[in-house]
């Protein structure tokens, strides 16, 4: 097994893919900064009154679907790619057992996946909030060791989203059928259903995986009706415990039903 992992890691770090993916989800860093700043540049000008209306958005939530796509794509291709150039069967000779291929594989894009999660979550809150200041700019308040939970729950998200992706590169062997799927998974589908009719637009956009850090940091808390602090509305009716079974179940179920398929299909 530590051979696999050994092969496996130095596969991720040896394409250039890797890196332009990596570079891709600095980029939301970037664009925090500066939406952040023209949010600030608009404060500034506001009359009283006129900031006593005044909304935002964390930041570390709104750019947060950049770095999970980024990743999503990052786990797509851990695999597709070895199937698209058939390299698949050479792994597979140096590595008979497929248990052990897809663990591995699972371990090296979920170690790669969080760190990059954590690292641009909290790159992000720091970079927005040193922008802020003691403004008392909405959204942008609560202090570091208050949101760290919060923090590392969405940093989280982005590996959930990487391994989606492999699951799904695994399932469908095609790299634009992956990627599709985890494009429809985290914008189309959570988009599409806040659009349903109460209580199920309520219900069923509380299961959504972008819905789900919030809901198990218990940000929101267990009473509060719908609220809007993110890209879609985030809504609290799941406790923290029910929320976090349904975010192991988008990681659990994906990888189980991948593995199974990869053990009984040929290469």
């Amino acid at each position: 097994m530590t051979g696999a992992l050994s092969a496996e890691w130095l596969k991720i770090r040896s394409v250039r893919s890797t890196y332009y993916i990596l570079a891709v989800a600095a980029v939301a860093v970037v664009l925090a900064a500066l939406f952040i700043w023209q949010g600030v540049v608009v404060w500034d000008e506001l009359p009283p009154e006129r900031r006593a209306r005044f909304g935002a958005i964390p930041m570390e939530e709104y750019t947060l679907p950049v770095t999970q796509l980024a990743l999503g794509v990052l786990g797509v291709l851990a695999i597709t790619s070895e199937y698209a150039t058939g390299t698949i069967r050479s792994t597979l000779v140096a590595v008979p057992s497929r248990r052990a291929v897809l663990a591995a594989k699972t371990g090296v894009v979920a170690a790669v996946a969080l760190a990059a999660g954590e690292a641009v979550v909290f790159a992000t809150f720091l970079v927005t909030r040193a922008i802020v200041g003691d403004r008392p700019f909405p959204g942008h308040t609560t202090g570091l060791w208050h949101q760290t939970p919060q923090l590392l729950l969405l940093g989280l998200s982005v590996m959930a989203f990487a391994l989606i992706g492999l699951a799904f590169g695994v399932m469908t062997r095609s790299t634009a059928g992956a990627v599709i799927s985890v494009v429809v998974l985290l914008f189309v589908a959570p988009a599409f259903i806040t659009y349903l009719p109460d209580p199920w637009g309520r219900r069923l956009s509380a299961v959504m995986l972008p819905n789900l850090p919030d809901q198990v940091a218990g940000a929101l808390g267990w009473s509060s009706p719908e609220i809007y602090v993110g890209p879609w509305a985030r809504v609290a009716v799941l406790s923290p415990g029910w929320a976090a079974t349904v975010l192991a179940a988008y990681i659990v179920v994906p990888l189980a039903a991948a593995a199974v398929v990869f053990r009984r299909r040929d290469a």
